[in-house]
This record gives structure tokens, C-alpha cells and sequence, in this order.
């Protein structure tokens, strides 16, 4: 058996967890496909699967293998098509992340049509604040919000998040509105971090000269979470700062309001990474370009722009 045709054995495996249901979508004995899987392991020097009696899991060294075949097989597929007349759909995985306001306020809308028009994409989506490891979780491209420090990733800026002030009347009422951040005293944020354990920042904001400054304000809540950040702040716990986009519906209810407007974070990037490969698939360079053009004009302009 060649061994593409051995990876999409493996594959049937894994994704029904039987080899009985596997060898019957591929209409092959049982015994074919028990030998593809286990020349497979040999060739490999490890083990991919678990088997018992009742079912059978992917190992750690099999889930990873698992993501990469997926991968290869459908860059594969996708390489044929070059070569037929009919070349204009694109097919295979995407596996992306971003945060889930970006998800849910600019991609998620207009998802339908870009799936609609390719059907032959499988799109995994993973909505988190916390920052995945692209090239070990086999992630295709990622948007992430904040500072990118790692040089191994190729990094496309798609603008910057205008960030906003707010509180809930109800916090205003109790607390009065501060004036200046030296008011900041009296009051209290509600603390963001990506991971617990830290020692929250303060009040950030950009002085006359452009440059950063933080000012230590007290706060009974620390959240990780970006819904629950913003949920704390309609609950009446406090102060925070988010990009605008996040905000603005509850701000044109009257939910939140805008706090100390003269005194603004700098503005967050967003960018789009992905690692460094001399050829992306089309599927991942096509799905990169509509995110581009999806995201970008609801940002300011990523600096030197």
C-alpha cells in the first residue's frame, strides 16, 4: 500500500475510533487495514493508536500525527487540482484562532458567504484568550490582538484597536466620575490578565508627549477572560479599558459610559501571524486574504500607514 493511501487509512481510524467502522467506509478487510495502521507505527518508530477491546484512542505522538496528515493530505489533493482543467475550488482544513470578539463581532457575520462559496473548506475555529502555540497545535494563521514578540512567525498588521474608558452608571453613581487619573485614587478597575498570578498594570493611558503611563488604581476583581471583563463592568465592579468595537453597542444603550476620554490607552495591534513556509497552501493564503479584507476597515491604520 503506498503510503498516502496508508495515511488516509489512519486517518479513517482515528476520526471513526474503530477499525471495524473504518474498514467498512473504505470497503477493505479488516485485516488490510490492522496491517496499513501498524506498518505505519513501524515506519514511524512509534506509536499513534491505543488499542483495546472496546475502542481505540490516538496517543499523544498520534494526535500530532493525525493534525500533520490532514494537512499534507489535503496540500496533496490541492496540488492535483493545479494540474486539472477545473481549478477553481479549493478544498481541505482550516484550523485558525482568534479572539471572540473579533469572532463574533466581524468574522462569524460574514462567515456564511465565504463558506457558502467554498464548500469543499472545513473550517476549525478556535475563539480564546489564550495565546495558542501556532506551529505545535497546527494552526493555519491566527489574529492576535497586542505585541508580537515572536520572530519565527510572519506577521501581516491589519491595524490597531481604538481603546475606550468606560463604567456602568451604577458604578458612576456610587463612585462619582473621575476628571483626571489623579481622581483614580478614589476608585477601582477591574483587572484583566491572560494568567492569573501576575500584578495587573493599572490605568494605562498616553500623556501629551505620546508616551505610556500607568497609574496603580486598586480593584477586587481580576478576570482572564475578555467576556467576563466586559461583564464585570455592566455588573458595576469597576473601570476597564477595551477596544471600542467591544463596547460600543452597550455604549449606544446607555449601559457603559465613557470615562475619561482625553486619557486613552495607546491603541492595540492586531495582526495576522502564520508560520514561516515557503508555500502556503492556496486554501490558507485565500481564507488570509478575506480575513484581510474583513477585519481591516473596522481598525485605525497599523502605524507607518
Amino acid at each position: 500500500m503506498e503510503q498516502l493511501d496508508t495515511m488516509r487509512v489512519f486517518l479513517r481510524v482515528a476520526e471513526l475510533g474503530s477499525f471495524v467502522r473504518a474498514s467498512e467506509s473504505l470497503g477493505l478487510p479488516r485485516a488490510t487495514v490492522s496491517d496499513a495502521v501498524q506498518q505505519l507505527e513501524n515506519r514511524l518508530g512509534t506509536r499513534l493508536l491505543h488499542r483495546t477491546t472496546r475502542r481505540v484512542q490516538l496517543t499523544q505522538d498520534g494526535q500530532l500525527f493525525l493534525e500533520r496528515s490532514r494537512d499534507l493530505l489535503a496540500d496533496f489533493d490541492e496540488l492535483g487540482a493545479l494540474f486539472q482543467q477545473q481549478q477553481a475550488a479549493v478544498s481541505g482544513r482550516l484550523r485558525v484562532d482568534m479572539s471572540s470578539g473579533i469572532a463574533r463581532n466581524m468574522v462569524l457575520p460574514r462567515l456564511p458567504d465565504f463558506l457558502a462559496a467554498h464548500p469543499g473548506l472545513q473550517l476549525e475555529l478556535s475563539s480564546t484568550d489564550r495565546r495558542v502555540d501556532l506551529v505545535r497545535e497546527g494552526f493555519d494563521c491566527v489574529v492576535r490582538v497586542g505585541e508580537v514578540r515572536d520572530a519565527s512567525l510572519i506577521c501581516r498588521p491589519l491595524g490597531r484597536f481604538e481603546l475606550v474608558n468606560c463604567a456602568s452608571p451604577a458604578y458612576l453613581a456610587a463612585h462619582g466620575t473621575p476628571q483626571t487619573p489623579d481622581d483614580l485614587a478614589s476608585h477601582r478597575l477591574v483587572h484583566y490578565l491572560p494568567q492569573l498570578g501576575g500584578k495587573p498594570d493599572g490605568f494605562e493611558y498616553l500623556d501629551a508627549a505620546g508616551q505610556r503611563c500607568f497609574v496603580a488604581v486598586a480593584g477586587q476583581l481580576v478576570v482572564n477572560s475578555a467576556d467576563a471583563y466586559l461583564a464585570a463592568c455592566l455588573a458595576g465592579l469597576g473601570i476597564i479599558q477595551l477596544p471600542r468595537m467591544a463596547v460600543a453597542a452597550a455604549l449606544a444603550a446607555g449601559q457603559l459610559c465613557e470615562v475619561l476620554p482625553p486619557w486613552q490607552a495607546a491603541p492595540m495591534p492586531v495582526s495576522l501571524l502564520y508560520a514561516n513556509r515557503r508555500h502556503q497552501p492556496r486554501r490558507v493564503q485565500l481564507f488570509m486574504n478575506w480575513l484581510d479584507e474583513v477585519i481591516r476597515p473596522h481598525l485605525l491604520p497599523a502605524m507607518g500607514q
